[in-house]
């Protein structure tokens, strides 16, 4: 038995095999969970697909849904709530986007449209699926949320520019999430990952230097890989993780705690 036996949670933003939100479910599967996916396109629908169809969770469904838009997300949740017979367990938000002009170069030089992009994109779309989610898990009387976060939403990370602003405001939204939908044992929390080696991180001007720092200086001396954040995701998923919210967990070899 797993500890997660008998749970259904929807997985968002999987878009190929490097994706945090994958190896999420992977880790999730391991420990007993039923899993449906929303994806943003029939694209990503393809690959998530292939995925499904060399792995031992071939049987979960994929839904389309575009987190920025209200009408989707409705429909999403409506076809999520008939698969899992009108309740929900748990969450990922793994979404996330900027222009890849406002990764690069200075924070300064963004511009409106970018900054607008990235934060509905990026933040927004936390509050939008949770609000969703939120009578699928008042129906099962409560629930847990996931998104993923990075050290930039508090920091100066080179490079990571608009998101890390976008992440900041992710931060904060989880925290007053956590607090609306507590009193309704729904929990919501963080996990800030060390750099991995994702499609999304290709966008980010430097990460190659960034990664090889972070492994030369974090504590344990070495980089994090996605199997080690997935867990961390379906620790608190689950029951274990019962009396945590409104938290961020690091899961980056320690880096966080380092002055210099």
């Amino acid at each position: 038995m797993g500890i997660m036996d008998g749970k259904r949670i929807l997985v968002s933003g999987t878009r190929n095999k490097w994706s945090i939100s994958w190896h999420s479910a992977l880790s999730l599967q391991r420990e007993g969970a039923t899993l449906a996916f929303s994806v943003y396109s029939e694209r990503e629908k393809g690959e998530v697909q292939k995925l499904l169809d060399t792995s031992e969770i071939s049987n979960s469904p994929i839904f389309l849904c575009d987190a920025t838009k209200e009408d989707s997300v409705n429909e999403l949740y409506c076809q999520v709530g008939e698969h899992f017979e009108g309740k929900l367990d748990g969450m990922i938000h793994a979404i996330a986007f900027a222009k890849r002009e406002d990764l690069s170069g200075q924070f300064v030089d963004t511009s409106r449209d970018g900054f607008l992009i990235a934060m509905d994109n990026s933040a927004y779309t936390l509050v939008a699926l949770t609000a969703g989610a939120k009578n699928l898990f008042k129906a099962n009387g409560g629930g847990s949320v996931v998104t993923l976060t990075y050290l930039g939403g508090e920091r100066v990370v080179p490079g990571y520019n608009m998101m890390g602003v976008a992440k900041a405001a992710l931060e904060s939204s989880m925290r007053y999430l956590a607090n609306d939908l507590g009193p309704q044992n729904i929990r919501v929390n963080a996990v800030s990952a060390g750099p991995i080696k994702t499609l999304a991180a290709s966008g980010i001007s430097g990460f190659s230097s960034i990664f090889g720092y972070m492994a030369e200086h974090a504590p344990l001396r070495r980089n994090v890989d996605a199997d080690e954040v997935g867990d961390v995701i379906t620790f608190l998923l689950s029951p274990m993780a019962r009396g945590i919210t409104g938290e961020v967990i690091y899961v980056d070899a320690g880096y966080h705690i380092m002055g210099m």
